[in-house]
């Protein structure tokens, strides 16, 4: 994984503007430091290459663009990216430092394929078409940052292979876990209805006196849609887009019975209640079944390597100059925050700045 897990970065309302031209002293990870004239010369390069921002953005969802000029990066994405060379260069000296771990040519070799690999596929995932490959990005970044990416990655890879709670992601131990958690996986048939916050009180009381859910759907839904059919939203195999977001709707609910506690969505600018139903579980072959699996596995793992990473920068020693964001710990852990804006737009000599539901078709 690019760094354990997924980024969660706080963005501060405003566009605020960061002069990349700023004097400053970078940022320092128990002793290893990345000086203030690689950090910028880092943030101009992605500021300069559409393709570096596409795949960035794709990882994190921070905007990396240029602010108010060329030479310029909006304080959030000047945040993001100092998030991103933290966390790498902590990991990689943790592992260095405690596991003594030091990659090979081969294992170089292997983190970079991993990354762009994962470039690619985040991408991929937020439907983003950028303009260039994901090895062409990584190949434009300047050289020592583009090393540190690698070294990073390396480092990432390994510290997961050595945790405990980690389950390899191969075809022996998925069809394993597969064999284990079978129900898990079964295809989902339901059935929704969408219901007027005024009449959620009448359907739980009709529900409870043991309507059906054809019943209940005609009496209540106002989803014009699936009430002609019942209410039947179709079936969905593990294999299905939608799958995971289903299955946790349906959750443990009996079959032919809707969910107590509805979600509430937005209907043509109305809040309504949504409540889904399963109406039929069937077991699904582990072929269908392994692309449900291997999220599972993955989103497991990260889990597990989230809490490792949170250690690791709970005991890190960390220092940013706050030109470049601040350091802070808010309800996801250790992160870096961007700085308040400051009072005038011209900081280029500043050292401090101060100031939904599931959709059923």
């Amino acid at each position: 994984m690019r760094r354990l897990v997924a980024l969660l970065v706080v963005a501060l309302l405003g566009a605020g503007i960061f002069g990349l031209s700023s004097e400053s002293s970078g940022l320092n990870v128990n002793g290893t430091t990345v000086s203030g004239q690689t950090f910028r010369a880092e943030l101009t390069a992605i500021a300069a290459t559409p393709a570096m921002q596409c795949y960035l953005t794709a990882l994190n969802p921070v905007s990396f663009q240029p602010g108010g000029g060329s030479a310029t990066m909006a304080a959030s994405g000047a945040a993001a990216w100092a998030n991103f060379r933290i966390e790498g260069v902590s990991i990689t000296k943790y592992v260095t430092e405690h596991l003594k771990y030091h990659a090979t040519a081969q294992g170089l070799a292997q983190a970079k394929t991993s990354l762009i690999d994962e470039m690619t596929s985040a991408a991929t995932a937020k439907q983003y078409t950028c303009p260039a490959t994901a090895e062409a990005a990584l190949a434009a970044m300047p050289l020592e940052m583009q090393k540190a990416q690698i070294a990073g990655q390396a480092a990432s890879l390994y510290l997961v292979s050595k945790l405990n709670t980690t389950i390899p992601l191969t075809a022996t131990s998925m069809k394993k876990y597969y064999a284990s958690h079978v129900s898990d996986y079964d295809t989902l048939c339901v059935s929704i209805a969408v219901v007027p916050l005024s009449n959620t009180s009448a359907f739980a009381k009709a529900q409870a006196a043991g309507e059906s859910v054809a019943a209940l759907v005609k009496k209540f839904s106002v989803d014009s849609t699936t009430a002609k059919n019942g209410g039947s939203a179709g079936c969905f195999p593990p294999s299905n887009s939608s799958y995971l977001s289903v299955r946790s709707d349906v959750g443990s609910t009996p079959l032919n019975q809707f969910e107590t506690t509805p979600q509430y969505i937005s209907d043509n600018g109305t809040t309504v209640a949504l409540y889904v139903a399963p109406t039929k579980r069937t077991t699904t072959p582990y072929a269908q079944a392994s692309s449900a699996v291997l999220s599972d596995l993955q989103n497991s793992n990260a889990s597990s390597a989230n809490t490792e990473e949170e250690t690791i920068l709970y005991e890190s020693a960390i220092s940013l100059d706050p030109a470049f964001g601040q350091w802070v710990l808010n309800s996801t852990g250790p992160t870096t925050q961007a700085s308040n804006l400051p009072s005038k737009t011209d900081v280029t000599r500043a050292k401090s700045l101060t100031t939904s539901a599931t959709t059923y078709q």
